[in-house]
């Protein structure tokens, strides 16, 4: 089937669009701006043009406004950070649809630096705009866009640990992952350390403050590599466009280890995300645990066929925003609900009791109640209980009881 399989890194400072099939790219700052006397909208280098030449008002930090939930008035006219960011989705993707001549995006994978639910809800029902199907978008973190372009290289890469620095303008950021090799299936870890040490790149513009950024990260370097076996190191972001001004940090991270460089590395990640979503069978066998994705297991005992069975609610690994559940139980002489959250190892247990207040007490078995499991973020599940009543006997009573729960 024809159509474009798209991976876009989306930060404040800029924004990365790469197209798997036709190998193309694409850089450019996130801002947006619109003319004057015209109802043209314009992103990138042709937005900040606009605005010094004084003909179009610009925005920018455009994922922090729709973060806040904030506004920007342009030509007396306010408009939501939601509405700014899908008009800056439509321009940007345009340009690909241009390049590579055709309209279909088959697959979008967003990578965010931190997965956010007012950014979350905004890229995901941002669909209909983009005139991409809801069930084509997806969003990821940047550690797990780390994880998949790390995956999709050779296994000699990522045989032991992966370390990454990634420099922008505003962060310095360590990154971390390994593989757990197990009998069954293996697991990927990886996570994300937003470092102290941070700089802003304008030092880098004098022999001085080169020097001492370079010293900076070899403190980083010495403390954060010290003792640990590593395939590979990776540099990205702005501040490693040159390599140069890092001479004793490329030293001590060049020691054993091989070094790559790649500017376009989260949004690389999500496009090889993308088309693994298109796969009948992953080519990532793996439990992926990392920021998004869910570190523990929820299940119940229920009865089926006269025995006794673990429902699975919810699996390490699930991305927890699209790990919403629901099941309908009948209750055998009990007026509660018990869950079971074990950490992936099963080192970590715990029973969870949800006392049903306030529904009906009904004979044996005509208590039938719907589950849904849903949640708000990688560290809680929401439980609503609905009673949906039995049949013509016993009607819905309208009893709903709502629960959050601490993995």
């Amino acid at each position: 089937m024809d159509g474009l399989i798209l991976g876009l890194d989306l930060c404040d400072a800029y924004t990365q669009l790469v197209c798997g099939e036709e190998e193309k790219s694409w850089t450019l700052p996130t801002v947006i701006c619109k003319k004057k006397t015209e109802d043209l909208w314009l992103v990138g280098e042709p937005a900040y043009a606009s605005a010094l030449a004084g003909d179009g008002v610009m925005v920018d930090k455009l994922v922090k406004l729709v973060r806040k939930d904030g506004t920007a008035t342009i030509g007396g006219v306010k408009y939501g950070g939601r509405q700014l960011m899908v008009q800056f989705l439509i321009q940007v993707l345009a340009m690909a649809r241009e390049a590579c001549h055709t309209d279909h995006i088959r697959q979008l994978v967003i990578a965010v630096p931190v997965i956010e639910t007012r950014l979350l809800d905004c890229l995901l029902g941002c669909g209909d705009y983009l005139n991409i199907a809801g069930k084509d978008i997806h969003v990821i973190s940047h550690t797990e866009g780390f994880m998949y372009y790390v995956l999709s290289q050779k296994r000699e890469v990522w045989n032991n640990q992966v370390g990454m620095f990634d420099l922008s303008a505003d962060s310095l950021c360590y990154y971390e992952m390994r593989v757990q090799r197990g009998l069954r299936q293996s697991t990927v870890l990886a996570e994300r350390e937003r470092l102290e040490e941070s700089f802003s790149l304008d030092v880098l513009n004098s022999g001085a403050g080169a020097r001492i950024a370079d010293r900076i990260l070899c403190s980083c370097g010495s403390r954060l590599l010290q003792k640990k076996l590593f395939s590979s190191i990776f540099l990205t972001g702005k501040g490693f466009e040159s390599l140069d001004w890092a001479r004793e940090f490329m030293k001590l991270i060049c020691n054993r280890r091989k070094v790559y460089a790649e500017n376009t590395l989260f949004a690389q990640g999500a496009m090889y995300r993308a088309a693994d979503f298109l796969r009948e069978k992953s080519a990532y066998p793996f439990i992926c645990i990392c920021e998004g994705r869910l570190e523990s297991s929820v299940t119940m005992k229920v009865l089926s066929r006269d025995q006794e069975n673990q429902l699975i609610l919810a699996r390490p690994g699930d991305a927890w925003y699209e790990a919403a559940t629901e099941v309908d139980v009948i209750l055998d002489h009990q007026d509660y609900l018990e869950f079971m959250i074990a950490s992936m190892d099963g080192k970590k247990k715990k029973n969870v009791r949800m006392v049903l207040e306030g529904f009906p007490k009904r004979e044996e078995k005509t208590l039938r109640v719907r589950i849904r499991l849903d949640f708000p973020d990688d560290r809680t599940m929401a439980v609503t209980v609905e009673d949906q009543g039995f049949g013509e006997f016993f009607p819905p009573s309208g009893a709903v009881m709502r629960q959050e729960v601490m993995l």
